[in-house]
């Protein structure tokens, strides 16, 4: 995998320093993470907004979906014939889709999707995700236990 930004530019030692001690804690204040990379506060908050502005990186909560209230989550594959972007893009418009990506190999597209419940999966499968143009068929993957989910990859 690349380490090159949306502009085309590969990510600094620095930058990845900054990305690195994110990871670890998206509180952390500028003057710590400038302290542990060698920069200085105001060079730390201008790095930060950079890589905010050129979609590099997101500051955001994770939560746990079983502590919220979305006590179902699954991974559907989709076959679709024809474009796949439009529906690739009707997935990812939906609240409950949380990842969609377009795949080479026995399916066309993954969407990941979190809901309150069984009922709720069969609704958003059967009545939404089934019912878009073009998809040819669906397998559901139903998600039984969560056993490592990991954000740290991102400057390797």
């Amino acid at each position: 995998m690349s380490n090159r930004d949306r502009g085309g530019e590969a990510l600094d030692e620095m930058s990845k320093g900054i990305i690195e001690q994110l990871q670890q804690d998206g509180r952390r204040p500028y003057a710590a993470i400038g302290k542990a990379v060698g920069l200085s506060e105001a060079a730390v908050r201008q790095r930060v907004q950079k890589l905010l502005d050129q979609g590099v990186m997101q500051i955001v909560a994770v939560t746990d979906p079983l502590q919220v209230g979305f006590h179902r989550q699954a991974m559907i594959g989709i076959r679709v014939e024809g474009d796949i972007e439009p529906v690739a893009d009707a997935l990812a418009a939906m609240e409950e889709v949380d990842y969609v990506v377009v795949t080479a190999g026995t399916f066309d597209l993954l969407a990941e999707i979190v809901c309150e419940d069984d009922q709720h999966l069969l609704d958003v499968i059967n009545k939404r995700v089934r019912a878009l143009p073009a998809v040819r068929s669906t397998e559901t993957f139903v998600y039984l236990k969560l056993r490592k989910q990991t954000y740290t990859w991102g400057t390797r």
